[in-house]
């Protein structure tokens, strides 16, 4: 026991560390929630269990005879083995922290015929299975596959699995957000973007992470936060259909992802792992696990430096280094047959370098995340059929945005931002499982804390000038101060100017705009739903409640309807759903977006108390189906429509990481997703995961700074409308001592640029512009030192932005788009391949090589987006591993 408390106590000594490091200003409600979560420790010795479900049995032969000695196993519906142990003296088995899911549970005994039975784990309750084996003189091995039979699920919401055979084998690119691209890259739908940033749905970014039953809704990409690294995650399920009504705020997507635990370790094991990547890119990564049948403890450590942090405006990176360091510490007891506590906690800092673009040869702006979470769950078994959960949280994200010592050394300004999000809160939910019914109620109190200063000044004369020349190109000459000066200096008005900057230009005597604010967010929620499994029907209804009380206030009843049918002779399962929700506005940066009022900082000149964002409400329809074809083949497809009064994005200033909540009067999106899967066959396997996406906004407007680009103020293509995307991926092993290979297709049709609305708009770009949209005119392509003006030639446009030709521009019906792209990655590995020279199990190394981009195709994410900026895809990259595990 004291040996356990030890391990608790160092990472909680971190934790204080980094509190009085960072001088958090705790406030009372905060303070309230830390207290509760310390008050529920000495309960949880009494009562308690892991938000995972469990699956325990006994192993018999055909007397009632307990077998003892027999080798168990999970197997998911891909045919991944999740779990593996060895029934006991008395023929018992058990395996814990198993996250709801259908599993075949598969027997080994010498002496008996393999035996198999499927087992569904349901609202974290436990389930009993009582093996049979019979007597038989062939010896078999278990050959663990799949079959499109089994595969077909029932579920009334459609989801993806990713399991930790696909998290370690996916060529990734080094990085700090791994969980993200996984989600991009498994979960059909989903559009790419910078800086481990997606789009679910033709939303941005509208996504809630449940971690161990924890709900994390707030930007959990790289320039928002630190992600919770991929060594610590067991498996990740994406839901992207009907949203049960446990899930609210941002739920486009919901990733249920499930930690590692030590419990069941039996001794010490873990891993030790090195890389080295291109562009000066090492990294180092433990992992612990310690444990028994009551008690485990699962301690995950990693670092990365990069010299291509971030996603760059240029394709290659110029001041774009970057580090992140994080821990991950889970620790289980469970005291006896009913009870089990769980305590995560995590830490996590990064810092990195903005990157220039080329005509910032002198700015120096950099970017600090510092994070961590404290999250204690109590659980408790009150019967077979009943299990009562609690979850008690707090998150925080600090970031510090530094600019150049020199101000002007900024181009076209010099920013500076520090801000707090601190998220605590109390979730509890009541599951009762009882024949066809599958019973949960809840409750979720949270409230967030919100804290901002923020202060920037225009230090370029051309980016805001009031006249512009022949060209149409901005002059930058400080003396023009008004509209009324261009036409006897023998310039044109610009009609781009924005006279609400005009106070913040330090070019032409403004001064810095200065902001300071501090607010807190009040929600609660409560939920019902039911899950009936009813001979071919599986129903989930329910409904959910929230209240919201922040800037702004609004109530909402959300019900929640999803029905499928089985037809299990066809292998056939049809989907119908119908979610209303309830999108809240993003907590970054809430409340200067809250203050700037229609068309933002640009033209209200930073009056302050102009609109506060307000909650949205959504309806969204469902229909789809999952159908095996032949043997090895599972294809799922869902159409979804959406429409939302208040929807949100994002809006940015430059190509910078600071962003700014905008709220929209309303959106209509529809589109398609899909998935064919081809389960593990003769250690060959893969799937194909496609979407199309129709994300139509509407204005008008309020809220962010907006100065980068005009918006439309009618319909119009946002920058997350995507036509197609689509990802292949297949891995091979012949056997298990044999390497394996891995391989990624990616495709990108193009999210829309509309700042290129024609090319007569992009002669007036700065030449750095022309360069990275790669402009040309005929056999002349514009570089930095050598622009294009004027064109006269038929052969113009882009090529890396496809312009609409001239006069056929529609912001709805045909806005330009960035040029599709097509990305290969592909990895190489060999699992203990020491073998020979270390026998036995007890130490093995890994070692594996992989490649991202490997054509280093060049492709941009985004051009000058108002919502986004202007980033490359990174460029080929090649990555060596070595893992130790013991």
């Amino acid at each position: 026991m004291n040996q356990h408390r030890v391990k608790l106590r160092s990472p909680l000594q971190q934790l204080y560390r980094t509190y009085l490091q960072n001088r958090m200003p705790m406030r009372h409600g905060v303070a309230a929630v830390l207290l509760a979560s310390l008050l529920l420790v000495p309960h949880a010795v009494r009562a308690m269990q892991t938000p995972g479900g469990s699956v325990a049995g006994t192993v018999l032969d055909t007397s009632g005879a307990a077998v003892a000695g027999a080798s168990v196993q999970l197997v998911d519906s891909i045919g991944h083995v999740q779990e593996t142990t060895v029934s006991d003296a008395k023929g018992q088995f058990a395996f814990a922290n198993v996250p709801e899911h259908t599993y075949q549970l598969t027997v080994q005994a010498q002496g008996f015929a393999n035996a198999e039975q499927p087992v569904q784990v349901r609202a974290a309750a436990s389930v009993t299975a009582v093996v049979t084996l019979s007597i038989s003189s062939i010896v078999q091995t278990v050959d663990v596959e799949a079959n499109a039979s089994n595969m077909v699920e029932t579920d009334a919401s459609a989801h993806t699995d990713i399991d930790s055979a696909l998290i370690d084998r996916m060529p990734v690119p080094q990085s700090s957000t791994g969980l993200s691209t996984l989600i991009t890259l498994a979960s059909p739908g989903v559009a790419a973007d910078s800086n481990g940033m997606f789009h679910p749905m033709g939303e941005h970014s509208d996504t809630t992470y449940s971690i161990d039953g924890q709900p994390v809704s707030d930007q959990q990409s790289k320039t928002f936060s630190n992600q919770m690294g991929t060594s610590a995650i067991a498996s990740v399920e994406v839901l992207d259909g009907v949203i049960p009504p446990e899930y609210g705020d941002k739920a486009s997507l919901v990733a249920k992802t499930t930690t590692k635990s030590g419990l069941d370790s039996h001794g010490v094991h873990g891993s030790l792992t090195g890389s080295y990547g291109s562009f000066g890119s090492p990294s180092v990564g433990l992992t612990l696990s310690a444990g028994s049948d009551s008690v485990g403890n699962f301690l995950a450590v990693d670092g990365m430096r990069s010299g291509r942090f971030l996603d760059s405006p240029e394709f290659r990176p110029l001041h774009d280094r970057g580090n992140s360091e994080d821990v991950f510490d889970r620790i289980d007891w469970h005291p006896d047959e009913k009870d089990s506590l769980q305590l995560n906690l995590s830490a996590a800092r990064s810092w990195f370098q903005q990157p220039n673009q080329m005509d910032q040869p002198q700015q120096d702006q950099r970017q600090q995340n510092r994070s961590f979470n404290v999250s204690p769950m109590w659980t408790r078994t009150l019967n077979d059929a009943t299990v009562l959960n609690m979850n008690a949280y707090v998150r925080q994200d600090r970031v510090g945005y530094f600019p150049s010592a020199n101000p002007f050394a900024d181009t076209p300004a010099t920013l500076q931002q520090s801000r707090r999000l601190t998220n605590a809160g109390i979730k509890a939910d009541l599951n009762y499982v009882r024949g066809i019914h599958a019973f949960k109620a809840g409750a979720n109190f949270y409230h967030t804390f919100l804290s901002e200063q923020f202060q920037t000044g225009l230090t370029a004369p051309g980016y805001n000038s009031p006249c512009v020349d022949s060209n149409g190109v901005p002059v930058a000459d400080s003396s023009l101060t008004a509209t009324s000066q261009c036409s006897s200096a023998g310039y044109a008005v610009n009609s781009g100017y924005l006279p609400g900057l005009a106070a913040f230009d330090l070019t032409r005597g403004g001064a810095l705009f200065q902001f300071r604010g501090r607010t807190d967010i009040k929600q609660e929620a409560a939920y019902l739903e039911d899950t009936i499994a009813w001979r071919q029907w599986s129903i989930l209804l329910g409904g959910r409640a929230d209240n919201y009380n922040g800037l702004s206030s609004r109530s909402m009843l959300q019900p929640r309807l999803g029905v499928t049918y089985d037809n299990r002779p066809t292998a056939t399962v049809l989907r119908i759903g119908y979610s209303k929700l309830f999108p809240t506005p993003y907590n970054e940066n809430l409340i200067l977006s809250s203050s700037t009022g229609a068309g933002g900082l640009a033209a209200s000149g930073g009056a302050y108390g102009q609109h506060a964002l307000k909650p949205g409400k959504r309806n969204q329809f469902n229909a789809g189906l999952e159908q095996g074809v032949g043997k090895w083949l599972v294809l799922s497809a869902d159409y979804f429509w959406k429409y939302t009064q208040r929807d949100f994005d994002f809006d940015v200033i430059f190509n910078t990481p600071l962003t700014f909540p905008i709220q929209w009067a309303k959106s209509k999106i529809d589109g398609f997703d899909a998935r064919l899967t081809f389960p593990q066959h003769h250690g060959l396997e893969g799937y194909v995961v496609l979407g199309h996406t129709r994300a139509r906004f509407f204005g008008p407007e309020v809220g962010g700074i907006l100065f980068n680009s005009p918006l439309s103020t009618g319909a119009f293509r946002i920058d997350h409308d995507q036509a197609f995307e689509q990802t292949t991926h297949v891995q091979y092993q012949p056997k298990k001592s044999a390497p394996w290979a891995a391989l990624t297709w990616r495709f990108d049709s193009g999210e829309v640029a509309g700042a290129v609305p024609d090319y007569q708009t992009a002669l007036g770009f700065t030449p750095d512009q022309q360069a990275q949209i790669e402009l040309y005119c005929g056999s002349q392509v514009a570089t930095i030192s050598n622009p294009i003006r004027s064109c006269s030639s038929p052969q113009q446009g882009a090529r890396l932005v496809r312009i609409p030709a001239p006069g056929t521009e529609n912001d709805d019906k045909n806005p330009a788009r960035i040029a599709g792209r097509n990305l290969l990655d592909a990895s190489l590995g060999w699992d203990n391949v020491a073998r020979r020279l270390v026998p036995g199990d007890r130490v093995k190394m890994n070692v594996s090589v992989s490649a991202t981009n490997l054509t280093d195709k060049v492709a941009l994410y985004n051009f000058l987006s108002t919502f986004s900026g202007t980033h490359y895809v990174p460029p080929r990259s090649l990555t060596a591993s070595v893992a130790l595990n013991f």
